[in-house]
This record gives C-alpha cells, structure tokens and sequence, in this order.
C-alpha cells in the first residue's frame, strides 16, 4: 500500500506550492487535494508539477456536473503534461445539495450521468477523435496536448451501483468515510469483479481517513466527529458510515499510537486498500497530534513498511 498525504490548500499561493514540495522531499508517494471553493484543483496541480519531480499528484476529486466532459480532458490532459504525467484525474458526482441547490443542476440521474461521462472520458484522454451521442451528452470533438499521456481516471464511487460502475469504467475508486469492513466487504470486492469482467486492470483502492497519531484516542475521536460533522450529515457519506456500522466520522478515524496505528493500516492494505490518503486531524489536548502524525506517515512512505 502506497502512503499519500492530503495537503494543506488554504494558504497563499507560494505556501500552498511549499507543501507539495515539502510533501515530496519528506518521501511520500502521491498527494491528494480536494476541489471545493478555494484553488482549482487540477490548475493547483498543474502549478504543482513546475516545483515537483517524484511525487504523484491527484485530485481527490473534482465534481464532473458543473464541468463539460470536454473541458476537464483538456484541463486533465494540460496537468498530465505539466506534470510530467504523474497527474490522476479523481471525478465525483458531489452532491445533491452542491449540484442542484448550489449550482442550478439537475441531479436526478447520477449514474447515467457518470456512466456517459466516463464513456467520453476514456476516449477523448487518448487524444482520439471522439464522438458519443447519449441522454446526457451528445458530443463530437478531438483533443490533443503534446507530451500528455492518458491520465489514470479514479472516480469517488461509494454505493454499490457506483462501485460496479467505476470498477467497469476507471482505474479505480476514492473513498473516503469507508471503514475497514466496508471496503474489505462492499468497495474492493465489487470494483474487482467489474474490473475483471470488463477486462479491465486491477483497480486502484485510494482510500482517505482522518488520522491521528496519539496517546488520547477517545478524545481523537470526539475531534474527528466534530472536525468531520458535515460528512455524517451527506447522504452518500451516511450512507457509507452506516454500511460499515459507525455512527459519527470519528468511529472511522484511525487514531492511537503508533503501534496501534500502523495496526490498522496493515489491516486497510489486508482488505485490499492499494493507496492510502491520510489527513492527519488536531487533537484536542494534544496540540502536537498533527506534526507528530505527518512524522508518521512521512517515515512509513520512505521506510515502505506496507509496499
């Protein structure tokens, strides 16, 4: 299991940028940026890939409704060239609250929606001509970036009909508010058996947690639930925290010592979990959680204990 890091993007431009290269120079494997309503993100990486050289940089994930299949392969494309292809495109759907109260869309049909603009998707990456006619999108165009290859599309699938989805048409899934029992249970065996009957590659599990690494992990967990409220509030992450038997975002978080925590990033990389995003999290009462937990996981990217 390869260790990612989700970095910091509320900063001023040079700070964010400081954290992609100090995230690099520290010895983890990719990082992971969010797009919400701060930077965009694939711009982010993009800039990113100029003070960069190792590191995998993926968006983790990008909402695909207010975006035309067509302008985020070309955004995708241009970060892949950037970026000296270690760019991954992750796409999700958002949510309902976000597309249609926020932004004025129509978010009645989520799936066929995903299903067309991954069918688009896989071949306008390719730089081939592309045409699609669809309910969703009727489309006819051809894009080419020199120096781009295919980027790997990883799509935040958490419901079954999702999963089966992404598994058939990407390279892998985002999850995140998914425990061990879900993902061993629910998320890894369904993309692999859609994966293996389209003919596709082993998918990629990249899986986000809120972590902490200390010697208070009840009050881990009270600050996780409260740092992280919203996401037991959203339909499809409640639905995800249900499924694996939690009742707030802190029973998910993976909090303790260090024994304790490696214990159960073992267990993620024994369900089947091939990428790992962490999001280290402050601890009431502890104020060194989060240097202490970056410490961490930067020493279990460059020792590849879980490889």
């Amino acid at each position: 299991m390869k260790i990612g890091i989700g970095v910091d993007t509320s900063g001023d431009l040079k700070t964010t940028l400081g954290n992609f290269t100090r995230a690099e120079a520290d010895g983890f494997d990719s990082v992971w940026i969010p797009n919400i309503f701060g930077y965009d993100a694939i711009t982010l990486i993009s800039l990113a890939g100029a003070v960069t050289e190792r590191i995998e940089l993926g968006t983790f994930v990008v909402p695909t409704y207010p975006r035309h299949p067509s302008a985020i392969a070309q955004q995708a494309l241009t970060a892949a060239a950037a970026t000296q292809n270690r760019f991954v495109l992750g796409i999700g759907l958002s949510h309902k609250l976000v597309i249609e109260d926020m932004f004025g869309l129509d978010f009645s049909k989520p799936v066929r929606h995903m299903r067309e603009y991954l069918t688009i998707l896989d071949r306008a990456l390719t730089g081939a001509p592309t045409r699609f006619a669809g309910e969703e999108y009727k489309v006819a165009f051809q894009i080419a970036v020199p120096g781009a290859n295919k980027p790997p599309v990883i799509v935040a699938a958490l419901g079954p009909q999702m999963l089966k989805l992404a598994g058939r048409l990407s390279d892998g899934t985002a999850t995140w508010m998914g425990g061990p029992k879900y993902l061993a249970e629910t998320a890894v065996p369904a993309m692999r058996a859609a994966a293996a009957t389209a003919g596709r590659a082993a998918p990629r599990i990249i899986s986000g947690f809120p972590i902490a690494v200390t010697a208070t992990p009840d009050e881990a967990r009270k600050s996780a639930a409260q740092s992280f409220a919203m996401y037991g509030q959203l339909p499809s992450y409640r639905a995800t925290l249900d499924r694996g038997g939690y009742d707030t975002p802190g029973d998910v978080a993976i909090v303790g010592s260090e024994a304790q925590v490696l214990d159960q990033m073992r267990a993620l990389a024994t369900a089947g979990v091939t990428d790992f995003n962490g999001s280290p999290f402050g601890v009431e009462g502890d104020p060194g959680a989060g240097a202490r937990t970056y410490a961490f996981l930067a020493e279990l990217a460059r020792s590849k204990a879980l490889a």
